[in-house]
């Protein structure tokens, strides 16, 4: 890894004009499953053409943000479009790339869901690449084995559990260790799928400073029915030995038939598969109510594209950029990630591991997960852990109206 990094700073370095007078461009891509397809992408249009030599870092985010304070960030990115990164849009430290044809191609669902994680007003800053859409993985064989249908409401999901439970069959396979994979799946679905999120953080916004137990909206007042259904599952329909597994023992148990569903998103196939290639798997979005019409599936922006400001060579960024958004290039991208295409000539996505959710995506019926929302300030993998650990979810709650308080503030 140290060389891996060292190799990527030595590229930064680079930017700027070759001898044989190639503008050198630096690449910031952070998807560490993606890297040997990028890297051939990059190779490729290297051969190409003359003009453009692109170098690939690879450094991660801690790179990237601290190019940026430096005056020094890459030229284009190709990054999670979480909270850190969209920092770099609501601070209008990336251009506007409104005009440009890929900005144009991009489906206006998915357009409403980057801007509700950053945007700089009046501005595209970020443009889509990869969307990764996330439900329930469940083990297609168990659930024939006992005539079991794919649940639509909340109610129907406690009633599979119940005939998974009494069959001896572990209904859902936690691994509260890693407190990434409780915020990912337990915390955001439960919350995304039981409130209007948009609503919610907008109505957190109008408040500012005033966020508590007698405001209007709060994490406590409206994400605790949710946080009360997700304890249900947790504690009643979980694996006993949850608090102490980790996400690869989850992604074993599932190649294993240990567990019959699952909360992770499509990353989890290829750690399956290495176990159990066969291993007959699907993706249901996770019912949160009694209402089929409110189901909703998952989503978070896997990967956009953005140039900065500070980037001296904006132009050939931009001929890069179209490069990656060829659809031979982005759609094959996508394919062999199990991510979904942001634009309107996005070929389908076909894997039938993913496909249960496809019609969710396809009609805009999708939310961006609370966790890649709230600032990093407020830590909450950790306080998520803690709810699902045992926690009183009320209390937790507060905690996190009162850190949402002290950021409003700092801001």
């Amino acid at each position: 890894m140290a060389v891996v990094a060292a190799a990527a700073l030595a590229g930064t370095a680079l930017a700027g004009c070759s001898a044989s007078g190639q503008q050198r461009i630096v690449f910031a891509f952070n998807k560490r499953e993606g890297i040997p397809y990028m890297q051939k992408v990059v190779d490729d249009y290297n051969a190409s053409q003359k003009k453009v030599h692109v170098v690939m870092d690879t450094s991660g985010i801690g790179t990237t943000a601290a190019g940026f304070v430096r005056g020094n960030p890459p030229d284009l990115l190709l990054a999670n479009f979480n909270n850190q990164a969209a920092r770099y849009v609501t601070h209008c430290a990336t251009i506007d790339l409104s005009e440009t044809a890929e900005a144009k191609r991009v489906r206006p669902a998915v357009k409403t869901l980057v801007d509700g994680v950053g945007e700089c007003p009046g501005r595209t800053s970020a443009v889509p690449y990869s969307i990764m859409a996330a439900g329930v993985i469940y083990n297609k064989q168990i659930f024939a084995r006992y005539n079991l249908e794919v649940p639509q409401t909340y109610d129907e999901l406690i009633e599979v559990c119940k005939t998974l439970k009494a069959h001896g069959i572990t209904p859902f396979y936690g691994t509260f260790f890693d407190s990434w994979t409780v915020s990912q799946g337990w915390f955001d679905y439960a919350a995304g799928g039981s409130v209007d999120l948009k609503s919610f953080f907008n109505g957190l916004d109008a408040q500012g400073t005033d966020v508590g137990p007698d405001s209007a909206v709060s994490f406590q007042k409206n994400f605790l029915p949710g946080m009360q259904k997700m304890m249900v599952l947790a504690r009643t329909y979980s694996n006993a030995d949850a608090n102490s597994r980790i996400y690869g023992d989850g992604n074993t148990a599932m190649a294993q038939g240990k567990g019959a569903m699952y909360l992770q998103g499509p990353w989890a196939f290829s750690e399956i598969a290495k176990t159990n290639p066969k291993a007959q798997l699907g993706t249901f979005p996770l019912p949160r109510t009694n209402a089929p019409k409110n189901l909703k599936v998952a989503v978070n922006v896997d990967l956009a594209a953005m140039i900065p400001e500070q980037s001296s060579h904006q132009q050939a960024a931009k001929d890069f950029m179209s490069y990656l958004f060829q659809p031979r290039i982005i759609d094959a991208y996508n394919a062999s990630q199990l991510g979904y295409g942001p634009l309107t000539d996005s070929a389908a996505q076909n894997d039938p591991r993913v496909s249960g959710v496809q019609s969710y995506y396809q009609s805009g019926q999708m939310y961006a997960g609370p966790s890649y929302v709230i600032p990093q300030a407020i830590p909450i993998p950790n306080l998520a852990q803690s709810m699902i650990l045992g926690a009183a979810p009320k209390g937790v709650l507060a905690v996190i109206d009162a850190d949402w308080a002290r950021f409003a503030r700092r801001q």
